[in-house]
């Protein structure tokens, strides 16, 4: 839901980000001076998987990053509506999550229609950069619906204590992604248990320092 049509997202077009990725002096400069980057992650993925590919894109694997073909099939969804959440939940068995809401109104649609869970999110700002924060809108959501379908939410979520925020204000699971993502691209594997442990780590610390045994214990006492 939070992304219908593709955004003009001005930091990639500065930082020369273009799909399909097209090599260029800047790139090939930014690769040469990274040589721990260059070999650790990106020469160590050509030699044991190949090429990387956009894999999350389509029903069947993307396309390569360096092929003219890696088009990411994220836009024209603005002729869709509820009516064809309607039809999926008809066709669908399994546990139906909507992702994307951001109003009181929409979430309980989404409820009406038979979603068992709703994620509130804005796409982490890069899609609309004047749309509300998840955080503000979270409470009211939750009083609304939390007691009909599951809540989580995502979207700038970058500290341990950001995770406590979302749960101390209704959310039952707090997603995110980017950091990983950042971490992986500088470490690998190795990168992203290091980034999973930073944020066990300041959980664990952030509710003992809230006084809390349990994560039941962080709520909305905890907010001033």
């Amino acid at each position: 839901m939070d992304i219908p049509v593709w955004a003009n997202r001005e930091n990639n077009v500065r930082t020369g980000f273009s799909l399909p990725l097209r090599p260029s002096v800047r790139l090939a400069f930014d690769g040469v001076s990274r040589p721990r980057w260059l070999a650790g992650t990106f020469a160590r993925t050509l030699l044991t998987t190949g090429m990387p590919h956009f894999e999350n894109s389509f029903a069947t694997r993307g396309a390569p990053i360096l092929s003219a073909s890696a088009i990411r099939d994220t836009t024209g969804r603005d002729h869709l509506n509820w009516t064809d959440i309607e039809r999926i939940r008809q066709r669908w068995p399994g546990n139906l999550v909507i992702k994307g809401i951001l109003h009181k109104s929409d979430a309980e649609r989404a409820v009406a229609l038979g979603a068992d869970g709703i994620i509130v999110s804005n796409h982490g700002g890069r899609q609309l950069d004047g749309a509300v924060e998840p955080l503000a809108v979270l409470p009211e959501i939750c009083e609304s619906v939390a007691h009909k379908t599951t809540v989580m939410m995502d979207s700038g979520i970058r500290r341990g204590g950001d995770v406590l925020k979302a749960l101390a204000l209704g959310a039952r699971f707090v997603f995110l992604g980017r950091p990983f993502v950042y971490a992986a691209s500088v470490g690998g594997a190795e990168g992203i248990r290091h980034a999973i442990t930073l944020l066990r780590d300041e959980v664990d610390r952030n509710m003992a320092m809230l006084g809390a045994n349990t994560v039941a214990d962080v709520n909305r006492s905890v907010i001033v």
